[in-house]
């Protein structure tokens, strides 16, 4: 998703600009209205000289009705001087107050920027770090020895400790397993325990325990792992992604949920597995 981004947002930016350019244009080259008047209206609209011929009409019976002669007398009825011709102009903004044109080009501009403020938002939620609390913060997972206790039995089995908020696993990697692997001095191992993201890394299904195999057994394409997360079987292309771990001065085992290492596969394991019976 982190790579769309980039596309997502020059897509937007040439949408708004194209929409901003087909404003001023549209704003910029109004048609002439009197192009768009009809020729019989603009006709009809032009004082002319229509002569009027007065016949008289036939009487019943009448085979044929003569002409009727009317006396006008010039001083009752002046000839009438032609009007003066109409000028037309183009209304003005003011006069016209809001049109429809300019309606629709505010509220499609008020739209589209109401929809660029909100995708910019929501970019920047997405890209802002969190500061602290929530997935991608350092988090509290507890003091380090009752974690440990927790995790590894007396006989030495693992009952990895799974934290919500972290999204991780807590599993005890103890030094001897630590001295001479890949994961010594990469600051994923404090006071003998790791943290495992919990999503499996060929199409990030989330992965759980197995107890018989003492492993991380995916159900979804068979990807299995050891009990510190190494890749064992399957499509998986690596180990189980490590947070970035360390304890404080107060014995508090703190995940950088933000700091993420991947690593290759393992060639020399560190843990055995299976070390029983398998889940799927």
């Amino acid at each position: 998703m982190t790579d769309l981004l980039p596309i997502a947002l020059a897509a937007v930016a040439v949408l708004a600009a194209a929409a901003a350019f087909t404003i001023a244009w549209r704003r910029s080259n109004d048609p002439d209205w009197r192009a768009n008047v009809q020729a019989k209206a603009a006709a009809a609209d032009t004082p002319s000289e229509v002569p009027v011929t007065i016949t008289a009409a036939a009487a019943d019976g009448e085979e044929d009705a003569g002409s009727v002669a009317v006396l006008v007398d010039e001083e009752e009825t002046p000839e009438e001087e032609p009007p003066a011709p109409v000028e037309y102009r183009a209304a003005t903004e003011e006069e016209m107050g809001m049109t429809r044109r300019s309606f629709l080009n505010r509220a499609l501009a008020s739209m589209f920027g109401l929809f660029l403020a909100g995708f910019g938002m929501a970019s920047l939620a997405f890209l802002w770090p969190k500061v602290k609390g929530g997935f991608g913060s350092d988090i509290d997972a507890g003091d380090a020895d009752e974690i440990l206790a927790q995790v590894l039995n007396p006989d030495g089995t693992v009952n990895p400790m799974f934290l919500p908020e972290a999204r991780a696993y807590i599993v005890p990697m103890l030094e001897d397993s630590v001295s001479g692997s890949q994961f010594e001095g990469n600051a994923t191992v404090d006071a003998s325990l790791v943290a495992l993201f919990q999503t499996c890394v060929h199409l990030g299904c989330r992965v759980p325990w197995c107890a018989p195999s003492q492993g991380f057994e995916c159900p979804c394409h068979g990807s299995k792992y050891n009990s510190v997360g190494e890749y064992i079987a399957g499509p998986a292309p690596r180990n189980l992604d490590r947070f970035v771990v360390g304890v404080n001065d107060r014995n508090r085992f703190i995940i950088s949920t933000g700091s993420i290492i991947a690593t290759s596969r393992a060639i020399r394991k560190s843990v055995r597995y299976p070390q029983g019976p398998s889940c799927i």
